[in-house]
């Protein structure tokens, strides 16, 4: 497969030649998915009543210490498949009624991507793509997507390189990310929407905020209003949840968010004047928002 004989599809750029090994990734060329199935725990314009067609894929290229799909991120849990799969398990999933086919964690396998798609459109896919990421990918990984990709789905996830260096070992995090999502908005241009109130093009940006770490959620959430402002939607995350045993490496990390800090971010948000923004009721985080990866439609 193109572009996986020395890999630098994510900032990690280990060149490994991934048809003969795994890259820092976790996975070789070969996609390995956990579960296809319509997901309703997006932001309302991704799932909306019908649900998202989402495919996890195994592996990452950025290993948060805290990561909620830990299982498959470790490549852990998921089954290999061919890329002529992936494209059945598209039209599948558009089939089932899902108001788009949402990619989550994709940027290991974007070239297969990309040809699944085309295929799935040449057999009349017509729902939109959505690329669900941690965002430590090059923009040249993202300018491949255009003429793929309609909607981006982006994390960021720390402005302090500190943060990012305990958390997912990539002090240049903030740096790679708004880089990669620039070349996003690039893409998708303004938020679209059709009657339904689905987005049907656009970028929306997720942070998901740390116990602990509200001064570098309100940075983020600066350096996005300042950088693109109501060209992007931003997703505030109150939804994070401890895995079992992270308090003992991470002592800071095993509780969850209070309602004083969301509200303190949220409060910023408002007080930078920032009107395209999903917010998430109090309670959310819990392990519903952590799907069986029992490879379910693979």
């Amino acid at each position: 497969m193109e572009g996986m004989t020395s890999c630098i599809l994510c900032k990690r750029g280990c060149r490994v030649d991934r048809n003969l090994r795994a890259g820092r990734c976790g996975e070789t060329s070969t996609i390995v998915a956990a579960r296809a199935a319509l997901h309703m725990w997006e932001e309302p314009c991704i799932s909306g009543r019908e649900g998202s067609g989402a495919v996890f894929f195994s592996g990452c290229p950025l290993g948060c210490v805290f990561c909620q799909n830990r299982s498959i991120a470790l490549g852990k849990a998921g089954r290999a498949i061919s890329p002529e799969r992936l494209v059945e398990i598209f039209l599948e999933l558009e089939d089932q009624g899902a108001n788009n086919i949402n990619l989550v964690t994709p940027t290991q396998f974007v070239p297969q991507i990309i040809f699944a798609v085309r295929e799935a459109r040449s057999r009349g896919l017509a729902v939109p793509i959505v690329y669900n990421t941690g965002s430590y990918e090059t923009r040249e990984t993202i300018r491949r997507l255009d003429g793929t990709v309609d909607i981006f789905l982006p994390d960021m996830k720390y402005f302090d390189p500190e943060l990012a260096e305990r958390y997912s070992h990539a002090p240049d995090y903030f740096d790679t990310a708004m880089a990669a999502v620039e070349e996003m908005v690039r893409i998708s241009g303004d938020p679209m929407f059709n009657e339904k109130g689905m987005m049907v093009r656009g970028t929306i940006v997720r942070h998901m905020i740390l116990p602990g770490h509200t001064k570098d959620s309100k940075r983020i959430l600066k350096e996005l209003y300042t950088s693109f402002g109501d060209h992007i939607y931003i997703s505030i995350m109150n939804q994070y949840t401890p895995m079992e045993g992270i308090e003992h490496a991470y002592p800071e990390l095993g509780r969850r968010v209070t309602r004083r800090e969301y509200n303190r971010v949220l409060d910023y948000a408002l007080s930078l004047g920032i009107e395209n923004a999903f917010m998430q009721e109090g309670g959310t985080a819990s392990d519903s928002f952590i799907p069986a990866f029992d490879c379910e439609g693979v």
